[in-house]
């Protein structure tokens, strides 16, 4: 009896550990896939300010811009569709039709340390939701359309980063320069 109640006790703390692990490698696993998206959105803003003009974009609408991430965030302008699609063009993540080109997509996502670990992901979510809005035929009010969709997929699958991992890592950046 004593040996059935100590095999009892040793299983039942095996099953304790063992979910403990896998709960915490599941934590490592989506906090890094954050870190990656983090990466990737910090990597593609920087084409913000090229695509300024071109997209007529404001001061307070390249502002609003670095809100993505916010659950507030509004998919409202068009011109922030526009520069999307200044930003994918600048990248070469467009095809001729102004649709995701997924080869070049993927390549700028694996770009990213620990890229590859989400790329597929990101091209599938965006292809999703390029999908879904394909009967737009404004290309800026599209790819508007499909940067919302894609943030809410992002949420949903929990890759979505902070705004404030996102803007402690925009401080840290500016301060090394």
């Amino acid at each position: 009896m004593l040996v059935a109640n100590r095999d009892r006790s040793y299983q039942a703390s095996m099953i304790l550990w063992t979910v403990a692990l896998v709960s915490v490698g599941n934590l490592i696993v989506v906090q890094g896939n954050v870190d990656v998206m983090k990466d990737v959105t910090l990597g593609f803003g920087e084409a913000l300010q090229h695509c300024r003009e071109e997209s007529q974009l404001s001061e307070d609408k390249m502002e609003e811009f670095f809100h993505f991430w916010r659950d507030d965030f509004k998919f409202e302008d068009r011109e922030l569709g526009c520069a999307i699609k200044c930003m994918s063009s600048h990248f070469n993540l467009l095809t001729d039709s102004h649709r995701m080109h997924h080869e070049n997509t993927d390549k700028f996502i694996q770009s990213f340390p620990n890229g590859e670990v989400l790329s597929k992901l990101m091209v599938e979510l965006i292809h999703k939701c390029e999908q879904h809005h394909d009967a737009e035929s404004d290309h800026c009010w599209r790819i508007l359309r499909v940067a919302e969709c894609f943030k809410v997929s992002c949420q949903a699958q929990g890759i979505a980063p902070t705004m404030e991992l996102l803007m402690a890592e925009f401080i840290m950046e500016t301060e090394a320069r």
